[in-house]
């Protein structure tokens, strides 16, 4: 329970940092693009009043994952995470293609804008903001393994690629190239709608409960094979149930053990399995071995 409650916390703090991040990115660069008529820093402001909206929908939804199960919720709330990484993948997705929108227009119609070394400040100040949110963010998941929180520091870097960008746009203003800065901005945009895609194709995953890879089903069957009372298996199904793993398997073991010895061996393999990394629970049923009323499952193996 203690771990929790400072899981939460983390996941709190991490949540924190990237709506306040954002928050004084939108107020910089907006500030900075009204004074100087820049298109680049307008649209990479706007840019982050979405990510702003992002990051306190994970701020207030996300953190109810590491809420206990409860009568309305018996298996917990392990699916909440991958929900609120799926809106941040959509909408990473959406402002990548009205940025790729707003370059094309900008390709075609030009683009009108002042010079001032306070741009490129007010871009120095965006970039070096979203790093250290990154990082913040990324050193925190790195125990939380948040799908949610990851997404977020995705998002980070590309708030860092889409101010590059806009830093490309207004060195070619300052060169008498202002073109430079809408074609920077499509090619960011491209990588911004790709990452957003990903995000979401990787939780969606999570949500309909999709299969593992190979190599996470293998080591399953390894701990279920090297057991010394197993003699063969049947019905194994691995499945993402929010973003842990789901273990459901029919185990043939002795069928004149007493039940305490069963039911020991049974204890030993959920433990196991368990212990696992992504694993998050496992059910293990135990059958008499020889009878071979299995035999024509394909998931049967002999031991």
């Amino acid at each position: 329970m203690v771990e929790s409650v400072e899981e939460r916390r983390g996941f709190a703090r991490a949540s924190w940092a990237n709506v306040l991040g954002n928050a004084a990115k939108i107020i910089v660069e907006g500030a900075a693009g009204l004074l100087f008529g820049s298109v680049a820093l307008l649209a990479d402001a706007a840019h982050s009043v979405a990510d702003l909206v992002a990051s306190i929908v994970v701020l207030v939804w996300g953190r109810s994952s590491f809420d206990e199960p409860d009568d309305t919720h018996p298996h917990g709330h392990d699916r909440i995470e991958p929900l609120t990484a799926l809106f941040v993948g959509a909408v990473i997705a959406l402002l990548g293609l009205n940025l790729l929108y707003s370059s094309v227009e900008g390709l075609l119609v030009g683009v009108d804008v002042q010079f001032s070394p306070l741009l490129l400040a007010a871009l120095a100040f965006a970039i070096v903001d979203m790093y250290l949110v990154y990082r913040y963010t990324e050193a925190i998941n790195e125990h939380l393994q948040s799908t949610a929180l990851e997404a977020l520091a995705t998002d980070c870097l590309n708030d860092i690629y889409t101010s590059f960008a806009a830093v490309v746009g207004v060195i070619g203003v300052l060169l008498g190239q202002p073109l430079l800065d809408p074609l920077a901005g499509a090619l960011v945009s491209v990588l911004v709608v790709y990452q957003g895609v990903e995000i979401g194709r990787e939780n969606i995953g999570y949500l309909i409960g999709a299969a593992p890879t190979p190599e996470k089903r293998e080591a399953v069957t390894a701990v279920l094979r090297d057991h010394p009372a197993v003699h063969g298996m049947h019905d194994l199904t691995v499945f993402y149930d929010g973003p842990v793993l789901e273990v459901e398997v029919h185990v043939e073991v002795d069928g004149d053990l007493p039940l305490r010895k069963a039911h020991d061996i049974e204890s030993d393999l959920v433990d196991e399995l368990r212990a696992l990394e992504d694993v998050g629970d496992a059910h293990v049923h135990l059958d008499p071995s020889g009878i071979g009323e299995w035999k024509d499952q394909v998931d049967e193996v002999d031991l």
